[in-house]
């Protein structure tokens, strides 16, 4: 509940494409991170590639995207 009032916070003044790729990205990566440190699930080398290209692909977005809010 928090985190989808956050994010409705956040759509005031980001566009709803780069704020849902963000939070996805974002999601992603810590839930890998809480895996690694908490259950001891190492990621292979694909799945290292694949969140690293989800990452800097929120990265290229949120530094170059000229969207506007409405």
């Amino acid at each position: 509940m928090a985190s989808l009032y956050l994010l409705s916070l956040c759509l005031r003044t980001i566009p709803i494409g780069i704020a849902y790729a963000t939070w996805s990205a974002l999601g992603i990566a810590l839930i890998t991170i809480s895996g690694i440190y908490f259950f001891k699930q190492m990621p292979d080398l694909g799945a290292i590639i694949g969140l690293i290209l989800i990452v800097s692909g929120v990265a290229v977005l949120n530094l170059f995207s000229k969207m506007d809010i409405h």
